[in-house]
């Protein structure tokens, strides 16, 4: 291994030569890519605008922030509740169905798509984490990075302080106890818990 990191510079030129696309670009695709990118940068920062802003109406009228949303986020649907506090990369990865009540503290890393059913329950200060590093710690000390979309099933129930991992889906119905790490698909209808979770019983 080198004993420094690449500048940005010259990890763009080691890693991406013969790659036209911006950092950008390569982020919404899934790829690796470095985070220097002014795009990037743009969307941050009026996320952090945009949450600002719906925070300070929550603490006025909660119901009524929740119209500022649809301007943050890439959907949702008729009737979902979002609690403040919420923190976010970007917001418009994010999409949540009809009904569903996210309670208060959601961290949500949606660098990649992150897509939550109707009617489901999110418990407070869950983590849906999409963002990856390499394994490989030369490409992790160049600042590489990637990220994988995470789905919630319709009528899920993520008990308080769950963590779901980048690629992971959740299928419909099912429960995932307070505290639990999901690190794999969770199939239809039932109960998971645990450090990493596993299924304890169906529905």
């Amino acid at each position: 291994m080198r004993s420094r990191p690449l500048s940005t510079a010259e990890a763009a030129r080691a890693y991406f030569a013969d790659d036209a696309r911006s950092n950008h670009e390569r982020m919404l695709a899934g790829d690796l890519y470095l985070s220097d990118d002014p795009t990037i940068a743009q969307r941050q920062a009026d996320a952090v605008r945009a949450v600002a802003h719906f925070e300070s109406a929550y603490r006025e009228d909660p119901a009524g922030a929740q119209e500022l949303l649809r301007d943050l986020l890439g959907s949702v649907g008729a009737e979902a509740f979002l609690r403040a506090p919420l923190y976010l990369d970007y917001g418009s990865n994010i999409h949540i169905g009809a009904r569903t009540f996210v309670n208060n503290g959601l961290t949500a890393a949606d660098v990649a798509e992150i897509r939550i059913g109707d009617d489901c329950q999110i418990g407070p200060h869950v983590q849906l984490l999409t963002p990856t590093h390499p394994i490989d710690p030369q490409q992790r000390l160049d600042k590489l990075e990637a990220a994988e979309p995470i789905t919630i099933g319709d009528n899920v129930w993520l008990g308080g302080g769950v963590i779901v991992c980048p690629g992971v889906s959740i299928g419909r119905d099912s429960v995932v106890g307070a505290g639990s790490v999901v690190t794999r698909d969770v199939p239809a209808g039932v109960v998971a818990v645990g450090n990493p979770a596993r299924v304890i019983r169906t529905i």
